[in-house]
């Protein structure tokens, strides 16, 4: 097929209504070339709806099939998961029996509405944090940077003596332990204030959301143990 005769067949499929990956195929040209071609040629207003409610339709089929995948992907990775876990339990690993426990407790789970959930675990307790910050590095491949610090403080504590403190007790620069303000309860009646408060660490692991869903696998795992499911 000779470009005057493909342009011509572009223009009609065009004037017919027809997308430019669909005038492609039957015109295997490149889409600047056709995007030349075309430029003058105009659609109705009906035919511009029905392209655009056409695009939308490609879109969420698109959008379907990655949700699909995703959830596939979870799946296979607790399933995967499950099976590790009866390793280690059979193992008696006390450390990530104790870290995946405190983690069921405390830590950030994925929810149905929210499936981006990264691993992340706060509390008070220096021990805590230092004995999950282990636990992460040793069973779930987070350290060093792969982990975040966030010290959530209340409003007119002092936020470089607990900067200071818990940089101290962490081993953590100051300058990477991000603050975060809570927001005053008139209606509190918390006692740890004064200089004894020292505000709560929240520890975070980067790039973590297939990793949550592992870690849901483990908690299962321990639950059937357990005879509770």
């Amino acid at each position: 097929m000779s470009k005057p005769v493909e342009k011509g067949k572009a223009i009609e499929l065009r004037t017919g209504g027809l997308s430019y990956n669909e005038i492609r195929r039957h015109v295997p040209v490149a889409k600047s070339t056709l995007s030349l071609w075309l430029r003058d040629v105009g659609l109705s207003t009906s035919q511009r709806h029905h392209l655009t409610v056409r695009k939308l339709a490609a879109a969420r089929r698109g959008g379907e099939k990655v949700h699909v995948m995703r959830l596939e992907r979870v799946a296979r990775a607790v399933t995967e998961a499950e099976e590790e876990a009866k390793h280690l339990i059979a193992q008696g690993d006390f450390l990530w029996l104790v870290g995946t426990m405190l983690y069921w407790a405390e830590g950030e789970k994925p929810k149905p509405w929210r499936g981006r959930t990264k691993v992340a675990f706060t509390n008070m307790d220096v021990r805590m944090i230092l004995l999950m910050r282990e636990w992460l590095g040793r069973y779930c491949g987070r350290a060093g940077r792969d982990v975040c610090y966030e010290l959530y403080i209340h409003e007119g504590a002092d936020i470089g003596v607990a900067r200071e403190w818990w940089s101290r007790q962490i081993g953590v620069p100051q300058e990477d332990l991000r603050v975060r303000l809570k927001r005053p309860n008139p209606a509190s009646r918390r006692k740890n204030v004064g200089s004894g408060y020292c505000a709560t660490m929240r520890i975070t692991a980067r790039r973590s959301t297939l990793l949550n869903h592992r870690i849901v696998g483990w908690v299962q795992a321990i639950a059937r143990h357990c005879g509770v499911v």
